[in-house]
Formats: C-alpha cells, structure tokens, sequence
C-alpha cells in the first residue's frame, strides 16, 4: 500500500512538473511573439538626414527594399525636404513605392515623418520667426511630393529642441514630441525627467505629450555621443520596467547612407517591437491621463558646441544678420503693398528664406569644416546668407531712385513702437553733410551730426518714426546750427572721460582701455563697475597655454584715439596689445540713447592656443575637453556692482532664469546650457538695478558666483573629432551693454532687442510725396512685438508675440478697414473670428495673448 502510495505521489509530481514547463514554455513563447504588452519593449527606427547632409543616390530604394524584407519594421523619417526634389528625378520607381507607404492612412503605418523642418536646425541658436519658417517652408516643399502627408510627432536625431517648441508644433498640428537623441549627442542631449510621458510645458504655458530622456536614461560609459537608451539593451529595458515604465522605448534614426537595415542587432531585450511614434502614442502607450506635467526650460537643452572657435563666430554673425534681413524686408514689402496697392514678391521671398533655412542646418554649426576646401559648411552658410542679404536688401532698397529734383528720405519703422532716434543717411552725389540739414514733415530742423570725419557723405540726425510705419524727411543745402550734446575729453591724469546726457564713462589707458567707472545718470548716478574686483571692465583675458598661461588686456597701456566727438554720437578707439596680438576696441554712445555699443577686433599675427589646456591626445570618447570649459578662453569682462546676482536670458519665444550656480563645465556628462541668443541680464537681489549685455550673434556667455559677466571672444584649439579650430584673418565682435532700474520687463529688454535687430531703415525718393507719415498698425499694449508682417493673396498676416506683458486684452488699430480679421494657427486653421470695429480712418481690432505667447492674425482684403 505505501509503495503504490509512492508510486502515484511521483507520478503525481512528475505530471505538474510537465503542466509547469509545459505553462511555463507557453509564457515565454507568448512573451517572444510580443504578445504580453507589459513585458514588451519598444524600438523607434529610422533614418535621419538628406541631400546637404547625407543622403546618397539610390538610398530610397535600399529603404524600400528594407521595408519589403522585413514587413514588421516601422520607421521614421527625419529627411532634408529638398532631398525629395533630387530622389524623384533620379530614383523614381523608389521615389513612387515610399510614396504609397507614406499615404498608407491605417492608424499602424509603417512611416511616420517626424521633422519637416527644412534645414533641421538646432532650434535653440536662431530666431523664433526663423524656427515658424523652418516648419512653414519645410511642410510646404514635403506636401509638394507628398500631398496628404500629415504631422503628429516632432522628433529628431540631434539635439533640436528649445523651450518655445510646443506653441510652435501645436500650432502647425503636431499633438505629440520626442525629447530624446539617445544615439547622437555630441552636440548636446536634454534633461533626464521622469519615468513615463510627460506633458512638456513651454513658456506660455501650452502643453504637448511628449517622451523624455527617462530619469535612469543615464549616459553611456566610454562614449561622448549617447545614451543608453539607443539599442535597447536588456539592461536600459529592465531599469525601465524596474522604474515602473510600463512602455520603454528607445530610439535611434540612423544616419541616411549606413546599410544596416533594423537597427537592433545582438544583444538587445527581446521582445522588442518597432514602432512610429504616432503608434506609440495612440496605440502603446495611450494612457495620457498620467503624463506628468514638466516645464521644460531653455536650460534643460544641454549644449556642446565648440563656441568661442571663429568659424562658428562667423556663421552665428551671418545667420543672424540675414534672419532679421528677411523678416525686415517682409514688413517693408507689406507695407508697400498696403499703401500702393503693389505687388508683393513672395517668391522672391521665398526664395531668399531656404538659403538661410539651409544656413541654420545643424550641420553648420557643429562640423563647420566637413566638405572639400572652397565648399565647406562654413563656405555654403557664406554664399546662402549672400543670397539672403541680397534678395532682401534689393526689396528694402527698390525705392531708391536717382533723381534731379531734390530728394526726400524715406525711413521705414518695422517694429511695433514709436521710435525718436538718430538715423544713419548717406547724402546723394553733391551734398556735403557738413553743409546739409533734415527737416521733418512740419519743416522744423532736426539736429545734425556728420557720421564720420572721413566722409562727407554720411549724415546721422535725429528724427521720429511712428509704428510699424514711415516718415518723409527732407534735405536742404544749409549750414546746420552748433548743438550741445554728447562729447569725449581727455583728463589731467591721462584717461579719457565719455559723457552724454545719460552715462559717463572713464577709460584708463594704463591699463588696456578697461572702464574704470561707468554713471548712469538717470539711475541714481549709480556706478555699475565693481571697483573692488580683481578683474577689469571690458577687459579681455584668456589663458594662452602656448604663451605662459593667462593674459590680460590690462596688463599694458593701450593708445586712445577719439573717434567721433558728438554732439549727437562719440565714439573711442582703444589700440593695445594681449599675449602680443593687436586688437582694437570701440566704444560707441549716442546722445539719448540707452544703449552702449562695443566692439572689439583682433588682428592675429599666430595662431595661438587659448582654452583650457593643449590636447595633444584628443580621444573621442574621452569626457573632459578643453573646448568646453569657458573659463580659460578669451573673454571680454564686466564685474558690476550689484549685490546677489541673478541672471535671466531670452531664448526663441522665451525669457528664462537661469538657476545655473556657474555657467563652467569641462566634461561632456556635466554640459550647461550656457548660451547667449541676444541677452543676457543680471540683476541684483531686489531687482532694483541690472545691466543687460547684448550680442551680434550666437554663442556662450560667463557667469558665476566668484566669476563676473562675460562675452566668449576666441577659443582656439581642438574641438569635435579633433579638427583643429583655428583663426583666419581678423576676429571681429560687436556687443551691448545697457544698465537700467528693475527686472528685465520694467527694463523693456526685448523691446531693445527688436531696436538692435531691425533698424530705421532709409530710402532716397523724389521729393513728390503724398502722405508725410504714416503708421499701418499701432498698439499701446506693453511688450507686444511685431513679429512678422506679410501677405497672403489680398490678405494681410500679422503675428504678435507678448514678450513683456499681461494677458489681458488690448487693442491693436489698422490704418485701413479690412472685410474681416480672424486669429488662426500657424497651419491655417481657424482659432476665433475678431471683431473689427471703424474709425475714422481706419480701424481696430481687440484680442488677448498670454506671456510669451504668439497670435497670428489674418486680416482679409486689404489690398
């Protein structure tokens, strides 16, 4: 009995074991065929670039012989536009099947294009009207091959993101954004946050469903290029699931040229499932409930360009000299076509953005020297913002006609405020400015000044301009009166003292030209240089590890040469020497005006090192490099007098505090954002005083506890994959400074920014002139910006931004009466009908922005 007893006991037992190994085989099988989505991982793939990036003949049909070979792949695509333009003349049976996989409509397509931006900018380093263009003429190039290509998820492969995106992507349709670059981030990589989706929130407080780079996302070790999560290695997926991620994903768009097919090979979790983005929202990972609020700001972009090197100086000075060009040029053509019923060049246009759009490339700025000698990056960004500066100045200009009658002047306004300032005029053949006066409209006599001692044809005077608007001044051969005003003179003790009626400013040339005070006079009299620091104001220094380690301009006596001594503008040279390289810095006021204009130019005789340290074993996976750290580079310098400082900057769209403790970091896995777009601001602890610093282009700015405010002037030395930047020819930088009471709001900083970038612009014109003055739009809402001004058909589209103010409703007024105002999105869509209201001569519409927020407003029939 015990012994059958036994016997059934174990068969007993060796039945369960087989119903276990049997369940548990069934388990693992399910699990393999994807079947359990809660141990599922997911993989996004794709391809990243195009025809100026990489995109070689013939690619299209490898990637549509891909598609065929493995039906379970789905992929992304980040592809250059124009690269559609090339690939259907030359691969057009390829060209026609990926077309038919994009207009697949079925919720699970296997193509999903996730970044139209015409030359897949960075973002963070251009303008915010510059970015609208990059969807606007990106969309528009992508719809003319694939007409019913739709929008949903913004996603790329390098580092392209700021913190204004999700107004912007909303606006053109998109409902969903990655955060991540995992495979990509030589340049840079954002925060780690979170453990699931999160709603990122930009500065005007929209929202967007986006993936970010997780919290346990870590860096990868031995690398300088990506994070963990960019195969799906088992164990990036099982800290994921360890973190309560129900839905890990992973990403990497391949660069458009490797032949790798999928891109998980070996050793990655299994089962891992590839998917679009849209899919993985919609269909993966759809509980959007509990997506976790996150205000993403400017300084969660974590940026890694080698800023400092010349060649990036350049292209940053020409990018943005040709992107506030082309957004003058459309405002003057607009208000040309309201005011004479002319055509309106769109093409030209047209045609004049996609060079700059190009010029932005993110390629540009990070591998500036890739290509052959005389067609670089840097070549191409020189000949496309030619193009763009010629397109729109031929606009700006076409008025200037030589005439035999005597000529007025024309002076264009393209901002939204009134604006009282002396203007730059260069005289027609006969006139001599110092012979030469303006009157206004009314005849009165302006104050004059001739704009150089080497010239005579050069004139500035001082006149108004109404809102995004223009005036007629007139010219008249007579000897202008002697004014007071603004004037340079040199003191008993050798230094040179500056004073207008709002600042004086004491330069010692003993000591290279530094500030040795400068007084606003309207701000108490306070002295913003900090007597007690150790370092000078507008002094350069930088460690040349060649030379003996650090140099400064103070230490040798500089020669001061006057340069233009009022009344309505003076100007100082200082001509000194650091490390034994000659530079030349000015120092530029006018009567009136709140702003200090600088400069600064080095005319290299060697080239020599200056950074951190001299890498002599550059190894790409290597952490620390001397390019990053910006405290040892050339720097001009402003120690101010203001006690508990804090710093604010402006971004595309945004103004930001910075919550950096310093802006110095000298290891790839400790990247700051410490970029400058136009300015940045300190401000005391009370926000009682402040002093902005403006800059003629993009780079990185210095600031820290026991380091003062500073401007990135050279690096040289190695930097990404050990290219050599070095110097050619002169360095030249122009700078801002403007001191002020209270916050950066109370200051109106933007609005000075706008004053920097679009100038008064002058026409030469015959003197038959009908209306004298003239203002097409007007506003006195605070800290609204025109952002941009242009016509679509008969209609008029403005696009405000609130840079400074409030949210509440205020009133804009049209120097004309349109059949209907509507607010719409960037794509078209209607968002509310305006009601318009006449006036006398014109009329007026009322609607609210929020802080930081834009309106694009169509006004119909108005030519």
């Amino acid at each position: 009995m015990r012994q059958i007893e036994k016997s059934t006991h174990f068969n007993y037992f060796v039945f369960s074991a087989f119903k276990f190994l049997l369940l548990l085989t069934l388990i693992l099988s399910t699990i393999s065929k994807g079947k359990v989505s809660a141990q599922t991982a997911y993989f996004v793939d794709g391809f990243h670039g195009g025809i100026w990036g990489h995109y070689p003949k013939g690619y299209t049909s490898y990637i549509v012989a891909q598609l065929n070979k493995h039906p379970d792949w789905k992929i992304n695509l980040e592809i250059e536009p124009e690269t559609w333009d090339r690939v259907e003349r030359l691969d057009n049976k390829a060209y026609s099947d990926l077309k038919a996989f994009l207009t697949d409509k079925s919720r699970n397509g296997r193509i999903e294009y996730v970044n139209p931006a015409y030359g897949q900018s960075y973002m963070y380093n251009i303008s915010g009207e510059s970015i609208i263009s990059q969807f606007n003429y990106g969309i528009k190039k992508l719809r003319q091959h694939f007409p019913s290509l739709e929008f949903s998820t913004y996603s790329s492969e390098e580092p392209c993101f700021t913190s204004a995106l999700p107004q912007i992507l909303k606006s053109f349709g998109f409902k969903y954004a990655s955060l991540k670059n995992p495979n990509t981030c030589w340049g840079g990589y954002t925060s780690a946050f979170g453990n699931g989706l999160v709603n990122w929130i930009g500065p005007d407080g929209t929202k967007i469903l986006a993936v970010p780079r997780y919290e346990f996302e870590t860096l990868k070790p031995n690398s300088t290029w990506e994070t963990i999560g960019n195969a799906n290695s088992p164990a990036y997926i099982d800290d994921a699931f360890k973190n309560g991620v129900q839905s890990p994903v992973g990403m990497c768009l391949q660069d458009a040229g490797w032949q790798l097919g999928p891109w998980l090979k070996n050793n990655f979790y299994q089962p891992s499932q590839y998917t679009t983005w849209k899919n993985y929202f919609e269909n993966i990972n759809p509980n959007h409930a509990n997506a976790t609020d996150w205000r993403f700001s400017q300084e969660d972009v974590k940026v890694g360009l080698v800023w400092g090197a010349q060649v990036l100086q350049r292209i940053a000075q020409e990018v943005r000299i040709a992107e506030n060009k082309i957004v003058q040029a459309e405002k003057i053509a607009a208000f040309r076509s309201i005011d004479n019923k002319s055509n309106y060049p769109s093409n030209t246009l047209e045609k004049a953005w996609q060079p700059l759009l190009l010029a932005q490339h993110h390629d540009c700025w990070i591998v500036p020297y890739n290509g052959k000698k005389g067609d670089t990056w840097a070549d191409k960004v020189k000949g496309w913002t030619a193009f763009t500066d010629s397109k729109s100045d031929s606009i700006m200009l076409v008025e200037n006609k030589p005439s035999t009658t005597i000529p007025a002047l024309k002076v264009y306004n393209t901002t939204l405020y009134d604006r009282q300032e002396w203007i730059d005029v260069k005289l027609p053949k006969g006139w001599d400015a110092a012979k030469t006066v303006v009157l206004d409209k009314d005849g009165i006599e302006l104050p004059t000044q001739p704009a150089t001692d080497k010239t005579s044809d050069a004139l500035l005077f001082k006149g108004f301009v109404p809102s995004a608007g223009y005036s007629f001044f007139h010219l008249k051969k007579k000897k202008p009166s002697i004014i007071a005003g603004a004037n340079i003179k040199k003191l008993e003790n050798g230094d040179f003292q500056l004073e207008t009626d709002l600042y004086r400013l004491i330069i010692d040339p003993k000591h290279g030209g530094v500030i040795k005070e400068l007084i606003a006079k309207q701000l108490k009299n306070k002295n913003f240089v900090d007597t007690a620091s150790a370092f000078g104001f507008n002094q350069l220094r930088g460690n040349f590890f060649n030379k003996g380690g650090f140099h400064s301009s103070a230490d040798s006596p500089a020669k001061v040469r006057i340069v233009k001594n009022g009344p309505a503008q003076i100007s100082l040279a200082i001509d000194g020497q650091i490390a034994g390289e000659p530079y030349t810095q000015t120092i530029s006021l006018n009567q009136g005006q709140k702003r200090i204009d600088l400069s600064v130019k080095i005319d290299w005789k060697s080239i020599e090192g200056i950074g951190e340290f001299a890498e002599t074993d550059y190894q790409a996976a290597k952490r620390k490099k001397a390019f990053y750290n910006d405290r040892y580079k050339l720097l001009t310098l402003f120690p101010l007098s203001l006690k508990g400082q804090k710093v604010f900057k402006n971004a595309p769209f945004d103004v930001m505090e910075s919550k950096l403790e310093n802006t110095f970091f000298s290891s790839w896995d400790s990247i700051k954002n410490n970029v400058i777009l136009n300015w940045v601001d300190v401000v005391d602890e009370n926000n009682a005083f402040g002093c902005a610093m403006y800059t003629d282009h993009t780079t990185s700015y210095t600031h820290g506890q026991d380091f003062p405010l500073g401007l990135n002037i050279q690096y040289v030395g190695k930097g990404l994959w050990g290219r050599n930047y070095n110097t050619e020819g002169a360095t030249e930088i122009s700078y801002a400074l403007i001191p002020h009471f209270g916050d950066w709001k109370k200051a109106e900083l933007w609005k000075e920014s706008e004053l920097i970038n679009e100038p008064l612009q002058t026409a030469l014109v015959p003197e038959n002139i009908k209306n004298k003055q003239k203002s097409f739009f007007k506003t006195t809402a605070k800290g609204w910006v025109l952002s941009s001004c242009t016509i679509d058909g008969n209609d008029l589209l403005l696009r405000i931004f609130n840079a400074e103010g409030t949210a509440q409703k205020s009133r804009i007024d049209f120097a004309f009466k349109p059949t209907a105002a509507i607010s719409e999105q960037l794509n078209g869509t209607l968002i509310e009908k305006l009601l318009i209201e006449k006036t006398k001569n014109g009329s007026f519409t009322t609607l609210s922005i929020p802080p930081m927020g834009f309106k694009t407003i169509r006004l119909k029939h108005v030519k």
